[in-house]
C-alpha cells in the first residue's frame, strides 16, 4: 500500500468521523425522541387492553345472548366431582364436563408421595366440538349440571331453549376403566342434515415420574391402535406438531414409561387424526407435551350416544390383556403393546417365555433382585447345552493347534494363503470340528441379552422395588451424585453399571484368551489387532447405561458372571490329552471309513477351490502377458 492510498484512507475516515458528529442530535432533540416514545409505548398498552375488553365483552355478551341456543350453559359455577374405587381416583369439573385430576392409587412417585397423579388442572384437557348451522358448541366453556351422583356414576347436562340438552355420563368400574356417554337430546335441526362427527381435541402435559428424566423419556410416547391391528407411535425424541394418521385407530395413549392415560373409540377415531408430540426440558417435571385431534361418531338426533371408554393407570402386561374383557365394545384392542417387548424376534422370546417365567416367580412373594438372578439362572441352564457343545467345538481346535502351526510354517508365503486355508479345512475336516462353531456362545446369547434389554425397563413390577443396596430397580443407582450435567456422564455415576462394565472387560479378557489358543497365523495377528475394540466396547457400554435402570444393569451383570463361571468351569474340567485322543481316534475312523464333506464345510471348501482357480488363472494371464 502506498503513500497516496493511506492518506486517502485517512481523508475518508476523518469525513464519516466529523459528519456523524455534525449530525449528531442535541440533548433537547433526545429528550423530545424519548418522551414520543413514551407516549406510543402508553398508547399500545392501552390498544391492547381495550382489545382485551372488547374481547371480554364480547365473550360476555355471547353468554347473555338469550337467542343462543345453549345461552344458559356458557355462564355458571364450576362445581367438582369425584368418582373413585381401591385403584383410582377421578375428579371432574362440571365446565366442560370432563375429567381434570386422575390419581392412581397404590403407587409412590419418585418424591415418594403416596399415590401417582397422572395430571392435575391445566395440565390436561379434553375437548367435545360440535360444528352448528349457526353456532359451534364447545364443551370446554360450558357449564353443566351434574346429578345421579355417586362413587362410581355421574350424570353432566347442558340444557338449551326448547328442551335441547347435551348430557354426558361417566361410569368407573372396578379396575382402571372410565365409561363415557355422550348424548344429544332435540337437537338434530341445529346441524346440517348429513352431520354425523364430532371433534375431539385432547392435550396432556405428560408429568415426570420416575427418577431417571432421561431414560423414562425413553420410554415416553404417544402411542395408537389401528382399527386394522397393529400399533404404531410418534418418535421419542423428535419434536412433532399435527403428524396425520391416515388410517383409523381404535384408540390413543398418552404413556409415560409406566403408566399411561388412553381414550378408546366405539365407533373409531377417523382417518387423518393429527397427533402431537413435543419434549420437554429436564428439569421442567414434564417429560412430553402430547396433543390428539380426532373426529368420532356423533348423532345429532339423540338415537345412538358417542360411547367412549378411558384407561387411567399402570402399563402391565397382564393387567391390559384383560382390559378386553372390561371393555363395553368388544374390540380387539391390543392395550398390552403398550409395554414394549421389542421387535418381533425378540418380542416372541418375551412373550412366550420372559414374562411366562416373570408371572410364576413373582407369584412366590420373593425378592425382585432374587426374581432377576433365578431369571439368569434359568436361562442359563437351557442354554447350557449349546453353550457346552460350542466350547467344546472351540476346545478341539485348541488341541489341533501344534497341527495347525504345521501348515502355517509349510504354507508361509503370501501367494500360498489360499493353500493354507484350504489345508486347515482339510484338517479340520479330518477330526470332524468346525471352525465357526466357537461363535455360538455370542449367538445364543444376543438375542436374550437384546430381549431382556427391552422386557426389563418395562416391567413395572420392579419398580420402587429395592434390593441390597439399590433403592429402586427401575431406575439408577448413583454412588455419587451432583447438580451439573456432564456430557455423555450426565449428573451421576450408577454402581451396577459399573460393575456390569468392569465384567464385561474381565469377561472380554477370558475370552480373547480362548480364542487367542485356538487361532493360528494371520487370525492370531489379527486376534491382537482386535483387542483394543473389546476392551473399548465396555467403556462404550458405561456411556449407553449409566442412565440405565439398576435392574437391567444388574441382569448383565449376573449373566456375564454366571457366563465366566460356566467358561471356568469347562476349561477346568476338560483334559486336553484325553480329548486329542478322542480326536485322533474320530481322525482313524474318517479314515477308514472316508464320508464325504457336506453342509457348510463343504460349501467353504467348494468356496476355496473356485477362488484358487481364478488365482491360478490370473497367474497364467499375467505371466503370458510379460512372455
Amino acid at each position: 500500500m502506498d503513500k497516496n492510498t493511506i492518506t486517502g484512507f485517512v481523508l475518508i475516515a476523518a469525513l464519516i468521523i466529523g459528519f456523524s458528529w455534525f449530525n449528531k442530535p442535541s440533548d433537547e432533540e433526545i429528550a423530545q425522541q424519548r418522551t414520543q416514545d413514551s407516549i406510543a409505548n402508553v398508547q399500545k398498552e392501552k390498544a391492547k387492553q381495550q382489545q382485551a375488553a372488547n374481547a371480554a365483552a364480547a365473550k360476555a355478551m355471547a353468554k347473555i345472548d338469550t337467542t343462543a341456543a345453549f345461552h344458559e350453559a356458557l355462564a355458571g359455577k364450576a362445581q367438582k366431582v369425584t368418582l373413585k374405587n381401591q385403584k383410582v381416583e377421578l375428579t371432574f369439573n362440571s365446565k366442560g364436563a370432563t375429567v381434570e385430576k386422575a390419581v392412581i392409587k397404590g403407587f409412590k412417585d419418585y418424591k415418594g408421595n403416596k399415590d401417582v397423579t397422572l395430571f392435575d388442572g391445566k395440565d390436561q384437557s379434553l375437548n367435545f366440538m360440535l360444528a352448528g348451522k349457526e353456532t359451534n358448541l364447545i364443551t370446554s366453556d360450558m357449564y353443566f349440571t351434574p346429578s345421579e351422583v355417586t362413587d362410581s356414576t355421574v350424570v353432566f347436562t347442558a340444557s338449551a331453549t326448547e328442551g335441547k340438552s347435551l348430557t354426558i355420563s361417566y361410569t368407573l368400574g372396578k379396575d382402571y376403566m372410565l365409561h363415557a356417554s355422550i348424548q344429544a337430546n332435540g337437537m338434530s335441526g341445529m346441524f346440517a342434515p348429513n352431520y354425523n362427527a364430532m371433534d375431539v381435541e385432547w392435550k396432556d402435559k405428560c408429568r415426570q415420574q420416575e427418577k431417571g428424566f432421561t431414560f423414562e423419556n425413553r420410554y415416553a410416547t404417544l402411542t395408537y391402535h389401528l382399527t386394522e391391528g397393529g400399533t404404531d407411535y410418534l418418535g421419542e425424541t423428535k419434536e412433532l406438531t399435527d403428524e396425520a394418521v391416515e388410517d383409523n385407530i381404535d384408540w390413543v395413549a398418552f404413556k409415560n414409561q409406566f403408566f399411561s392415560a388412553v381414550m378408546i373409540a366405539k365407533n373409531d377415531f377417523g382417518k387423518n387424526a393429527k397427533m402431537t408430540s413435543i419434549p420437554q426440558e429436564k428439569g421442567s417435571g414434564y417429560l412430553k407435551q402430547y396433543g390428539a385431534k380426532m373426529k368420532t361418531f356423533f348423532d345429532p338426533t339423540g338415537k345412538q350416544s358417542t360411547e367412549l371408554e378411558f384407561y387411567y393407570g399402570p402399563n402391565d402386561f397382564r393387567l391390559l390383556q384383560n382390559v378386553e374383557e372390561e371393555s363395553k365394545f368388544g374390540k380387539e384392542l391390543e392395550m398390552q403393546r403398550l409395554v414394549y417387548l421389542g421387535w418381533p424376534l425378540f418380542r416372541i422370546i418375551n412373550r412366550w417365555f420372559t414374562i411366562y417365567v416373570f408371572d410364576w416367580l413373582t407369584a412366590l412373594d420373593i425378592n425382585m433382585g432374587i426374581v432377576l438372578i433365578l431369571i439368569t439362572m434359568l436361562l442359563k441352564f437351557i442354554t447350557f447345552p449349546l453353550v457346552k457343545k460350542s466350547y467344546m467345538s472351540s476346545a478341539k481346535m485348541r488341541v489341533l493347534r501344534p497341527k495347525l502351526d504345521a501348515l502355517t510354517k509349510k504354507y508361509d508365503k503370501p501367494e500360498d494363503q489360499m493353500m493354507k486355508q484350504q489345508a486347515m479345512m482339510a484338517e479340520y475336516s479330518k477330526y470332524g470340528v468346525s471352525p465357526l462353531s466357537g461363535c455360538l456362545p455370542m449367538l445364543i446369547q444376543m438375542p436374550i441379552w437384546i430381549a431382556m434389554f427391552n422386557f426389563v425397563p418395562n416391567a413395572i413390577q420392579l419398580r420402587g422395588e429395592s434390593f441390597l443396596w439399590i433403592n429402586d430397580l427401575s431406575t439408577y443407582d448413583p454412588i455419587i451424585e451432583w447438580g451439573t450435567n456432564i456430557w455423555l456422564i450426565g449428573d451421576h455415576l450408577s454402581l451396577t453399571c459399573i460393575l456390569f462394565c468392569v465384567a464385561n472387560v474381565l469377561y472380554s479378557i477370558m475370552t480373547m484368551r480362548q480364542q487367542r489358543d485356538q487361532m493360528v497365523g494371520q487370525q492370531a495377528e489379527q486376534m491382537k489387532a482386535m483387542q483394543w475394540m473389546m476392551y473399548l466396547m465396555p467403556v462404550m457400554f458405561f456411556f449407553m447405561f449409566n442412565d440405565y435402570s439398576a435392574g437391567l444393569n444388574f441382569y448383565y451383570f449376573v449373566s456375564l458372571f454366571f457366563s465366566a463361571a460356566i467358561m471356568w468351569t469347562l476349561r477346568k474340567t476338560t483334559n486336553d490329552e484325553k480329548l486329542l485322543a478322542i480326536l485322533e481316534a474320530k481322525y482313524q475312523e474318517n479314515k477308514n471309513n472316508p464320508r464325504k464333506t457336506s453342509g457348510l464345510a463343504a460349501r467353504l471348501e467348494a468356496m476355496q477351490k473356485q477362488a484358487e482357480e481364478l488365482r491360478k488363472q490370473r497367474e497364467e494371464l499375467e505371466r503370458r502377458r510379460n512372455n
